[in-house]
């Protein structure tokens, strides 16, 4: 069996940036699951993993575009200090997050601030950035209907 569409594929990874910094790991924990062609994992890296078998290891390097996508500058946002709530202490790489209008929870980091504004960056923190992953399949399996008709890994 191989990494295919609406295969359940279990693999280890670790990804490091061009800088050597280790973003993050699987190791010491369980195997990340992921439902093939569902859009569960960056696309560039579900390419890559595309006819692995069981046991196979491989290096991967993913473009930006094939990622967390190009940063863009204008989705950096300034804000009036006054409009932070008083209890936030702020402080530059802090991460926070809200609630949009639908529900869906957005995510971005406060960039700069002074006593009058702050700018908060609402690109992904890896966008922009070449991502080297490490990998090893560890287990593939069909999905089941019910993950196939929900899109994700039950």
């Amino acid at each position: 069996m191989q990494v295919e569409k609406d295969k359940v594929v279990a693999f280890h990874y670790k990804l490091t940036l061009d800088s050597g910094e280790i973003v993050d790991s699987s190791e010491d924990r369980e195997p990340l699951n992921f439902l093939v062609g569902h859009g569960q994992i960056i696309p560039g890296l579900e390419k890559e993993l595309i006819g692995m078998k069981v046991g196979e290891k491989k290096s991967v390097q993913v473009d930006s575009k094939d990622g967390y996508g190009e940063r863009d500058e204008e989705l950096l946002q300034i804000v009036d200090r006054d409009q932070i709530p008083e209890n936030i202490e702020l402080k530059e790489g802090l991460v926070l997050r809200a609630n949009k209008d639908d529900g869906e929870i957005v995510e971005f980091t406060v960039q700069s601030f002074d006593e009058e504004k702050v700018v908060f960056d609402l690109n992904h923190p890896l966008a922009g950035e070449t991502l080297n992953f490490d990998t090893e399949i560890i287990n593939i399996r069909n999905a089941t209907e019910e993950e196939i008709s929900h899109g994700h890994v039950h």
